[in-house]
Parts: structure tokens; sequence; C-alpha cells
């Protein structure tokens, strides 16, 4: 493990992630914050969001594809590339003394998500490549806690900044931290580890995911059991400013305060979780963070007190951080890298259709001043996936014995 942190890979990828993630992540945080104030711009915020969602959904598969059928290097520099452009070109307009209009904030948060939506799945098939097997486990938890920390700055520095300093300026920063990325991924050394060498239909290689997790029906279900913490943290980000308001009775600064919390909680597992893999396995750590979110998440229903509310929000914290550094390090472990990029692109769909199918059943609820019944709704699909991991957990390590000895 320690010839991780003799390796220069791994603080190139860390810097080239930490400026792309901050400098976006202000950018992120800046742009939706302007639209709001924008006349009608909350629902075009609310718009735009839903066509984001669609978008991704849509093209899930082709991304998955074009993961693991181009250079993951070419990728990642490309989409720092377009970033930069993007970025640089707002940045000049803002600077001609122009004003910035609906549509020109709607565009910028737009290919945000679009940028989000490429880079991290590309950066994930990307670190599987280049690192060795066993660093996966240390590898996870240090991009979780540098992922982390990466939330927290560029939080921090939009809040300073926002009041400070127009948008071109924040744009211009969001453009220089892609070009230090771009650096950064240069001097990765990168050779594809694998060549295609038989030609297959466009139809064959956009279900070739499915088709590997058909024949593995065990890790499929154990890896999407896995997913539902992730599930559950994207809906709280929808239920949790309710919740304080109107459960906790309290005001906006106990929102900023459990975004610190959860940070914290969530790098503690990124420290802890990896020593967790090799003292107990892959499969029993997913275990236990899965069910420590389930019970977090149970406790929301019962709990009116604001100091129990944060350390709740650290158990979800450390339970979904875990859980995905876990679940990262099996799927590196277990998947083919030729297949990656499809294998996780299905995941991400399946998680897409889940998200909205909850989030539009959660609004209908939240509307009729129903928060609690949210999180019952969320409790007891987290103990399902806890016992859906728990049963296939050990079967998972013997169909991948069992697959193995087959060749």
């Amino acid at each position: 493990m320690s010839s991780l942190y003799r390796d220069r890979q791994l603080y190139l990828l860390l810097v080239a992630n930490l400026f792309s993630s901050v400098g976006t992540g202000i950018t992120m945080t800046a742009v939706p914050w302007m639209l709001v104030q924008k006349p009608d711009g909350a629902t075009w915020f609310g718009y735009m969001s839903t066509a984001m969602t669609i978008i991704m959904f849509l093209l899930t598969p082709y991304v998955g594809m074009w993961i693991d059928q181009i250079s993951r290097k070419v990728m990642l520099m490309f989409g720092e590339a377009i970033g930069l452009v993007i970025a640089a070109m707002f940045a000049l307009y803002g600077m001609a003394e122009m004003k910035y209009h609906v549509w020109h904030l709607v565009f910028l948060f737009a290919s945000g998500s679009l940028y989000y939506f490429l880079f991290y799945p590309t950066l994930f098939a990307f670190s599987q490549e280049v690192f060795h097997p066993d660093q996966y486990k240390m590898l996870n938890g240090i991009m979780e806690i540098q992922g982390q920390l990466a939330t927290v700055i560029s939080g921090g520095a939009a809040s300073l900044l926002l009041a400070k300093v127009p948008l071109y300026w924040i744009l211009w920063l969001d453009a220089c931290t892609y070009a230090v990325a771009i650096i950064c991924f240069f001097f990765i050394p990168y050779q594809r580890s694998f060549r295609n060498g038989k030609t297959y239909s466009f139809w064959t290689k956009m279900t070739e995911g499915y088709h590997y997790m058909k024949a593995r029906p065990l890790l499929f279900w154990f890896l999407l059991a896995s997913l539902m913490p992730f599930i559950g943290v994207m809906m709280t980000n929808y239920l949790h400013p309710i919740y304080i308001v109107d459960v906790l009775k309290e005001d906006s600064s106990v929102y900023g305060i459990q975004s610190m919390v959860y940070g914290i909680g969530a790098a503690l597992a990124g420290a802890v979780v990896p020593l967790w893999l090799r003292k107990v396995g892959t499969e029993v750590s997913i275990t236990i963070t899965v069910f420590m979110y389930a019970m977090a998440m149970t406790m929301f229903l019962f709990v009116k007190n604001m100091w129990i509310f944060y350390v709740l929000v650290s158990l979800t914290a450390f339970g979904n951080a875990g859980t995905r550094v876990a679940r990262s390090s099996l799927m590196m472990e277990r998947i083919p890298n030729e297949k990656i990029g499809r294998v996780d692109g299905l995941f991400r769909a399946l998680g897409f259709l889940i998200r909205s199918a909850l989030l539009s059943v959660f609004t209908g609820l939240v509307s009729l001043q129903h928060v609690l019944i949210p999180y019952a709704v969320l409790s007891g699909l987290l103990i399902i996936s806890g016992v859906l991991v728990l049963r296939t957990g050990e079967s998972v390590k013997k169909e991948q014995v069992h697959l193995t000895s087959m060749g």
C-alpha cells in the first residue's frame, strides 16, 4: 500500500481532480444562486434540472460505450478543454460589460452538469486502468477525502466570492482550474491496457454492461442494493432543508452547519474504510456501512433535536461515503477494465430512474406537508437494501470464484 504514496501519478491525479472540482464547484454554486435571483429564474432552474436529468439518463449508455472505446486520458483532457473554452468565452462576455441573461446562466449550468456527468465515470475507469489492483482500496479512500475537501473549499470560496466579485472573475478562476487539470493529466503516463481486436455492432457495444451483469445476477443485486445510500443522499439533499424548517423548527444556519458535519463524516469514512477492507473484507464492509446508513435514516423519523440531527447526518455521511469507497474498490477488482464504463453506466442509468421516481413522489408528499413520509420510504428501502446486501454478500464471493474457475 505504501507504494501508492510513492506513485507520482497519484499526486498528479489528485491535483487535477482538486482544481477542476473546486473551480467547477464554485461556478455550479454561483450560477444557480444568480439564476434564481432573475425574474422567473427559479422556474427556469426547475425546468433545466428536470431536462438535464432526462438528457443524462438518455446519454448514459453512450458515455459508457465511449469510455470503453476511446482513450480515457483523451476524454478527460477533452472535457477539461471544453470546460475551459466555455468558461473563458462567458468570462470575456462579462468583461465586455455585457449583461448575463437567464439563457446564459442556464447554458452555464447545463454545461457544468454535463461536465460532471462525463468527468466522474471517465475518471473512475481511468483510475482503474493506471493504478495497480493492490492500490484500489487506499486510492478510493484518498479520493473520497479529496472530494470532500474540494466540496468544502468550493462552497466556502463561492460564499465569499459571490458577494464581492462579478461572475466573470469566478468564470476566469474556473477556466484557470481547467488549465491546471489539463497540464496534470497530460503528465500522467498512459497507455491503453487493452485493445478491442474484434469488431462488434453498435448495439452489442451499447448493451455489453447489461449482458455482463446478466451473467452475474448476485453481483448485480449486490451492487444495485449498495447504490441505495447514494440515492438516499440525493433525496435528502432535497428533503433536509424542509426537515430543518418544518420538523426541527430551525433556521438556515443549521443547514450550513449540517453540510460541514456531513463533509467531516464522509472524510472520516475515506480514512477508516480502506482499513476495514483489509481487515474484514469488501463485502462485509459494504454490509456494515449500508446498515449504518439505514439505521440513521430510520432515526430521522423520531428525532426533533438539532444536536442529534447532526449526529445522524454524520452517520449518513460515513455510511454513504464508506459504501462508495468499498463499492468502487469492489467494481475495480471484479469488472474488467474494457467493460467498466458500460457496467458503471448501467448502474448510473438505474440510479437516475430510481431518483426520478422517488423525487416525483416526494415532491407531491412535501407539497401536502408530509415531509416525514419520504424519510419512512427511504428507511424502508435502505433496510431492504441492507438485507439484500447481507444475503448476497457471501454468495458474491462464491460466484466470482466459480466464474474465475470457468476461465
